[in-house]
């Protein structure tokens, strides 16, 4: 069976547009994670955020966009897109190919553009530019057509572990000989639906969130977009290649609508089940980029698990205390944040932290460090109890 690699990856967060500029903030133990500054809600100066700090008018301007339904959704994901394909070389054959797949997350999708479509309806006049761009489909639809793409185009939303799952289908794509290469990743940007929505389950936090910390308060949302490009290893042999993408496992605790469960069965699972993918033991994994998002309830269930797979020894840190919870592109955020832990041989800090959770114990990397590993782990747990790992691999 072929191996699947890496040779592309693009990014824009809330601490940097491009892989450089974030992976300089990793290692210099910077937060994105700030009061709204561009984004218009009462919440502002009330509620943190990882906002990105480029307004979306700039955005039109830096993409020369004209579409005036163009969300900042599928601006963001543009930018993370056009970087990912760059890195990787493709010609435009490549991109045109019938076998180049696109699998894309979100989980707000068009919504950002709610309050725009709800006054157009309310309007005295037909139609509304942001009709087109408000389902989820949307942002898939516009790299479809801006790049030409001519394989298949799907689109994922499994809340939190969306962009997780659409990378571990492109593998399977791939695996499976109905794509030869896909770019797989996510997106989402800030939205009062999210807002308003998390605040109303009362798990925002009013400080920089702390995950795995005792005090921890809740989250923080974030926005960001990242891509990744997977090939068949023996297609990339004169292209750099970043990692491998060795072992997923996706499964569901069926436990509530939006916890998981104490002893956090889904994510023993999934992780479980990565591993068997990739054919590794337990201690063969050398860091976990956790889904740590700093609510009492996943902290208390990821560490659960963690505990029960891994023991007290496996070190494991949350990025999201830099970025905040990018929802739909977490999990393709963390995969790109994966690739440099084995790339670079580097791991970095769980800022914020202070005193470990009572009931387990368990202490993140609070300093960035050079790294010896082969292999590295991330989680991305959703709503409904989808939990998601992936494992990368040194190439």
């Amino acid at each position: 069976m072929s191996r699947i690699v890496v040779t592309g990856m693009g990014i824009i967060s809330s601490i940097g547009e491009g892989l450089d500029a974030n992976r300089l903030s990793l290692k210099e133990g910077r937060s994105g994670i700030s009061a709204l500054g561009l984004f218009p809600s009462k919440y502002s100066g009330v509620l943190p955020c990882g906002e990105i700090k480029i307004s979306t008018s700039a955005l039109s301007e830096e993409l020369k966009a004209t579409d005036p339904g163009l969300t900042r959704t599928s601006m963001l994901a543009e930018i993370a897109f056009a970087e990912a394909i760059q890195q990787a070389g493709w010609s435009d054959d490549q991109l045109h190919s019938s076998s180049t797949a696109l699998v894309n997350a979100t989980t707000v999708g068009g919504m950002c553009l709610t309050d725009e479509l709800y006054r157009d309806a309310n309007a005295e006049r037909e139609g509304s530019a942001y009709l087109s761009s408000y389902d989820y489909g949307s942002v898939a639809l516009h790299l479809q057509s801006r790049y030409h793409l001519g394989g298949i185009i799907n689109t994922v939303n499994t809340a939190c572990s969306s962009s997780a799952n659409s990378i571990m289908f492109g593998a399977k794509l791939i695996r499976a000989g109905i794509a030869r290469r896909a770019i797989v990743g996510g997106v989402d940007s800030l939205a009062k639906f999210t807002i308003n929505g998390f605040h109303a389950l009362h798990i925002l936090s009013p400080e920089p969130c702390r995950p795995f910390d005792k005090d921890r308060q809740g989250l923080n949302l974030g926005e960001a977009a990242a891509f990744l490009v997977l090939e068949r290893a023996e297609d990339a042999t004169n292209r750099k290649q970043y990692a491998e993408i060795s072992g997923y496992g996706n499964t569901n605790d069926s436990f509530h609508p939006s916890s998981l469960s104490e002893n956090g069965e889904g994510p023993y699972l999934c992780m479980k089940e990565a591993l068997r993918v990739a054919n590794l033991q337990p201690e063969d994994i050398g860091f976990i980029n956790a889904h740590g998002t700093g609510t009492e309830n996943n902290d208390e269930a990821e560490s659960q698990a963690m505990i029960r797979l891994f023991g007290q020894a496996t070190p494991f840190a949350s990025t999201k205390s830099n970025i905040g919870h990018t929802l739909g592109a977490a999990g393709a955020v963390e995969a790109v944040f994966s690739v440099f832990n084995l790339f670079y041989q580097e791991v970095y800090a769980n800022i914020h932290f202070q005193e470990p959770i009572p009931s387990t114990g368990l202490v993140p990397v609070q300093a960035y460090s050079s790294w010896t590993g082969r292999h590295v782990m991330t989680n991305s747990f959703g709503f409904g109890g989808n939990c998601s790992s992936l494992i990368f691999s040194k190439v």
